[in-house]
């Protein structure tokens, strides 16, 4: 399989000069029903140089159009008195997670003519769940104009063998160092270091091998279109990114091929990593009454026919709680039973507005608002991912969140994309 994972140019500030802890914010997909962390953010931040004004927060996603040209102009500012270019490299990535704990991987870019979000997509590079083609619009957007990208995507490899990042990870304290410091609330810390030319080639090499029919075939015991990279965060920003070089390749033709939006800054974790635990993204609706909610729910939970049996959830709201039986569920995972009931629900009640959460806490918290239900449910196990992916397409979106809030990816690193 043609390469698809390449060194690019990385650009960072001097962090002899810039302070880390203030530059990196956590990725704009988090906290999207709580603008007090995002107050806290900013308070934090205060006048220092961030991606704070580099990105926009879900939270202010409906004041886009108004915020984007202030992003851009940051942007260039960023880029003329912030940001210095390390060109062709790839960075090896140590996160230490709130827990304690390590996530480690490898950021560089990828060739987005290698990858596909539509459902049944054959390419290397494929999402983990449904695409809402409603949510690509405003962040093409927010893309359209901004001399950046800053990553918050992280891709997935199958590497059981670990033979991809983990070799790099026993030699770091011979790499030159990119940055080490700690991240703002909460988030743990990250230290960075370059690979040299040896480790490139090493990880290049694994992944070709992981790459290939006879691989797949050991692996998922049948031979299908190689599945290199699977979504594992930052699913519709990717997707963004692809409608985004999508536009171009329209106006420019082939000239597109050349043009440095053909490629997308991320970061690959095996999903075998001890660091990365898979965690269920929880359901809040707003604007309900949660008895004639939970009502049709348990009419709906009737209603089914299926052969997948076990699945509940816990439906929970300001004055109580209750579990619902999803007997004979049609579908294999709770969470698509449960999204596909909410999205019809959503359709018919045009007041109700779904939101998803991550963590248990922050669920509660929400659903305890007037007018509020949330659902709680078992998760996906990691071992599911890719053969699910390979043999049934993708997952319900929002279906699972790799760790806490806190210790999702950070904004740190740039590239130029114009």
């Amino acid at each position: 399989m043609k390469s698809c994972f390449f060194p690019a140019d990385i650009l960072l500030p001097d962090f002899t000069r810039t302070d880390g802890r203030r530059w990196a914010v956590v990725a704009c997909d988090q906290f999207t029903s709580e603008p007090e962390y995002w107050a806290q953010v900013i308070a934090e931040v205060g006048d220092a140089p961030s991606t704070l004004r580099l990105t926009l927060p879900e939270v202010w996603l409906g004041e886009a159009e108004a915020r984007i040209p202030a992003i851009n102009a940051a942007m260039h500012d960023a880029l003329r008195d912030v940001l210095v270019c390390h060109p062709g490299k790839l960075l090896f990535l140590d996160r230490t997670q709130s827990d304690g704990t390590h996530r480690l991987g490898i950021i560089g870019a990828i060739d987005l003519e290698a990858y596909d979000y539509t459902r049944g997509a054959q390419t290397p590079i494929r999402a983990t769940e449904g695409t809402v083609l409603s949510r690509i619009p405003p962040r093409v957007a927010i893309r359209r104009d901004a001399p950046l990208e800053l990553p918050h995507v992280m891709l997935l490899i199958d590497d059981p063998a670990r033979t991809v990042i983990e070799p790099v990870a026993a030699r770091a304290d011979t790499l030159d160092t990119a940055y080490d410091f700690d991240l703002m609330l909460g988030g743990g810390h990250v230290s960075g270091r370059w690979l040299d030319a040896d480790a490139v080639a090493g990880v290049q090499a694994a992944l070709a091998a992981l790459g290939t029919t006879e691989a797949m075939a050991e692996k998922y015991g049948a031979k299908t279109a190689p599945l290199l990279f699977a979504v594992g965060d930052g699913n519709h920003s990717l997707a963004s990114a692809k409608a985004s070089y999508e536009e171009i390749k329209a106006a420019l033709g082939d000239a597109a091929l050349n043009h440095p939006a053909r490629y997308a800054l991320c970061e690959v974790v095996n999903l075998h990593d001890s660091g990365l635990a898979f965690e269920p993204i929880y359901r809040v609706v707003f604007g309900v009454d949660p008895a004639a909610l939970l009502a049709e729910l348990e009419a709906y939970a009737g209603t089914l026919k299926g052969c997948v049996e076990g699945q509940q959830v816990e439906a929970v709201w300001a004055d109580g709680s209750r579990t619902v039986a999803l007997p004979h569920a049609e579908q294999q995972l709770t969470v698509g039973t449960l999204q596909t009931f909410l999205d019809r629900y959503a359709q018919a009640h045009p007041d109700a507005e779904i939101d998803y959460i991550h963590g248990e806490n922050s669920l509660r918290t929400l659903a305890g608002r007037p007018n509020a239900i949330g659902f709680l449910f078992d998760g996906m196990e990691k071992d599911q991912l890719f053969r699910t992916v390979l043999f049934d397409g993708a997952l319900p979106r929002k279906t699972f969140s790799m760790g806490h809030a806190e210790d999702k990816r950070y904004y740190l690193e740039a590239r130029k994309i114009k």
